[in-house]
């Protein structure tokens, strides 16, 4: 069985760590948690990698957050992999930090990413895993506190809720959606 899961974010170093590359970072210790490697391909970093029997394509991609459908919709033609077995990863300010929720379909509630998804691949039917990044910023503040990163008294709880993440991105390949919302959701 394949999978295709899609940590949102965007390039550069100047994004790396980032609220809004929550995505990214929880893709990148996947992969390395399953002693994978990206690779620069067409629309994205892309890792194969292996887990109990599952094959997971895992992108992190390279068209900036609004245009993520492009390479989400690319992937899924060229690896032929279904909708339902699409995970996409993303930060969600209505959530508190660290708070994670798996949804098999929903609106983009203003993510710009999310929009580009549903405009490119069929509307909201997908599985998206939200990571809360919590919403203190003041009125007019949103872009520029998605694109901070993370304050130093957040930092330290960052790689425990990462591994958490991960945990449940394993959950969601072995055991299904509905599982693993139990098991997780907050």
């Amino acid at each position: 069985m394949k999978y295709l899961i899609v940590g949102l974010g965007n390039i550069g170093p100047e994004y790396a760590y980032t609220r809004h590359n929550i995505g990214f970072m929880i893709a990148d210790e996947l992969v390395k948690q399953l002693e994978g490697t990206f690779s620069n391909t067409r629309l994205a970093y892309h890792a194969e990698v292996g887990f109990k029997g599952r094959k997971l394509h895992v992108i992190k991609p390279t068209t900036y957050m609004n245009l993520s459908g492009k390479a989400v919709n690319y992937y899924m033609q060229e690896l032929r992999i279904p909708i339902e077995n699409v995970l996409v990863i993303v930060d969600d300010l209505a959530l508190p930090l660290g708070k994670l929720r798996l949804k098999l379909q929903g609106s983009s509630a203003g993510h710009n990413g999310l929009r580009s998804i549903e405009g490119l691949c069929g509307g909201q039917g997908y599985p998206r895993f939200r990571f809360g990044i919590s919403d203190n910023f003041g009125r007019g503040q949103q872009a520029d506190y998605v694109l901070a990163p993370f304050d130093k008294d957040e930092l330290p709880e960052l790689p425990a809720l990462i591994d958490k993440s991960v945990e449940l991105i394993k959950s969601f390949v072995t055991v299904g959606p509905a599982k693993t919302m139990t098991a997780f959701n907050q």
